[in-house]
C-alpha cells in the first residue's frame, strides 16, 4: 500500500510539473531576456528626466502618476490661499517638446490680465543663463490662469495666479518645470524652486 501510494504522489508531482511547462514554455535557446520598453517614463516621482536628474524640496509633496509627466510636486497653500502649488516637470523625448522660445510664448498665452486681454513679453520677466553646465530659460508671469488644456491646467480660469516656468536643456532634449499656483503660494515655494533648478545636473 504505501509503494502504491509513493507512486500516486510521484505521478501527480510529474502531471503539475508538466502543466506547468506547457503554460509558461522556456524562451529559445539565445533568446536575449525580456527588457522594460525604452523610452517610457520613469516612475513617479524618480527625480530624473532627459539624461538629468535634480532634488525636490523635501517638504514638497510627490503625488501620483499623470499623464505626460515625469513627476508632479504639490505646495501646500500658504495663508489666505484655499489652493496648494504644483509643479509639473515634463519630457517629451529627444527632439521632442518644441523650441525654448515657443514653449515660453505658450505659457504667456495661458495668462490674460485682469481687463481679459492677453499677457505679452513685457508683462513677464524672462531670463537665459546657465546652471551646472546646462542652458536654462525662466519665465516668471502673473494674472489669471486659463490653463493649457485638460492635463496641463484648470478647467475654470483662475485669477489671482502665478506660473515660475523653466526649461533645461539636456542632454536628451529639453526637460520643462512649470510652476502654478496661486501668487502667496508660489512665492513661499519660490526660494524651494531655484533650489531645485540648481540641482539640476546631469546624470
Amino acid at each position: 500500500m504505501k509503494r502504491l501510494l509513493g507512486a500516486m504522489m510521484v505521478v501527480a508531482a510529474v502531471g503539475v510539473a508538466q502543466a506547468q511547462t506547457q503554460q509558461t514554455p522556456p524562451a529559445p535557446q539565445g533568446a536575449p531576456a525580456p527588457q522594460a520598453q525604452q523610452g517610457a517614463p520613469a516612475p513617479q516621482g524618480a527625480p530624473e528626466a532627459g539624461g538629468l536628474t535634480w532634488t525636490a524640496p523635501p517638504v514638497w509633496e510627490a503625488q501620483p502618476a499623470r499623464p505626460m509627466r515625469v513627476a508632479t510636486y504639490k505646495i501646500a497653500p500658504a495663508k489666505g490661499d484655499s489652493d496648494a502649488a504644483e509643479l509639473a516637470i515634463f519630457y517629451f523625448g529627444a527632439g521632442q517638446g518644441g523650441a525654448v522660445d515657443a514653449n515660453v510664448a505658450r505659457w504667456l498665452g495661458q495668462f490674460q490680465k485682469a481687463d481679459g486681454s492677453p499677457v505679452t513679453d513685457k508683462d513677464a520677466r524672462t531670463k537665459k543663463e546657465t546652471v551646472n553646465g546646462l542652458p536654462l530659460t525662466t519665465v516668471d508671469v502673473k494674472g489669471t490662469y486659463t490653463g493649457g488644456g485638460p492635463m496641463m491646467g484648470p478647467s475654470t480660469p483662475k485669477p489671482g495666479y502665478r506660473l515660475m516656468g523653466a526649461i533645461i536643456e539636456g542632454p536628451q532634449g529639453p526637460v520643462f518645470f512649470k510652476l502654478t499656483g496661486p501668487e502667496r503660494t508660489v512665492a513661499s515655494g519660490e526660494k524651494g524652486f531655484r533650489k531645485l533648478l540648481e540641482s539640476v545636473k546631469k546624470k
